[in-house]
């Protein structure tokens, strides 16, 4: 059994945002809402670090992090959320009843809420026979489940022209990106939270991005 993760290398990302688009076009996510919501499961914010003059910018890339401690999972009452056998933290819509509180959870700021007018709105942009969210729900990245039941691997990934967004099995002890984890090259985004996240970035700046 895998246990999926994911190296990203902020250092070959030059935010293009392809990983964004495709993620939203396979996922659906509600690009036509108020983006003060943050109603995305990928998102891509030029950030910069340091002071004058030595300073630099970067393209942060905050998605669920897929911890191995999930706050989101402790406080749900439903258990709508849960980790499966891979270790991907998944949200069950259907057992979701929208309470949010996963969302007040996650340090991460990586869910949001997809409501009943996103689903009236993908049914018009994309038809309700293609449509992926059928009942309001809290929703987040998930490696793209549907991909991987195919053997493909998750959309930004597949569409990342950098090849700055790497996805892998952390128990392959032959992978170049497992040796990076092991290696301390490859960090958490802030590990203070305590959570585990199996999402790992390389070219981390030293203070690290606000959520």
């Amino acid at each position: 059994m895998a246990r999926y993760g994911m190296v990203i290398d902020l250092t070959k990302c030059f935010g293009c945002k392809s990983c964004m688009a495709a993620c939203s076009v396979e996922n659906q996510s509600p690009f036509w809402a108020d983006q003060s919501d943050r109603k995305w499961r990928l998102k891509i914010d030029s950030q910069e670090s340091g002071n004058f003059p030595k300073t630099m910018r970067f393209f942060a890339q905050n998605r669920c992090q897929h911890c191995e401690e999930p706050a989101c999972e402790m406080v749900c009452p439903t258990a709508a959320t849960y980790v499966d056998n891979n270790g991907t933290v998944l949200v069950d819509y259907e057992a979701c009843i929208g309470c949010m509180a996963c969302m007040d959870a996650c340090p991460y700021d990586a869910r949001y809420f997809y409501s009943e007018e996103d689903i009236q709105m993908e049914e018009e942009k994309f038809t309700k026979e293609y449509a992926r969210h059928m009942v309001p729900h809290v929703d987040k990245c998930d490696f793209c489940q549907h991909r991987l039941a195919e053997g493909l691997e998750p959309a930004c990934a597949a569409t990342c022209i950098g090849d700055a967004i790497n996805f892998f099995d952390l128990d392959d002890k032959g992978n170049k990106f497992t040796k990076l984890v092991q290696d301390k090259k490859a960090k958490h985004l802030h590990p203070e939270f305590g959570m585990n996240p199996k999402v790992f970035y390389i070219g981390l700046p030293d203070k690290h991005w606000e959520i």
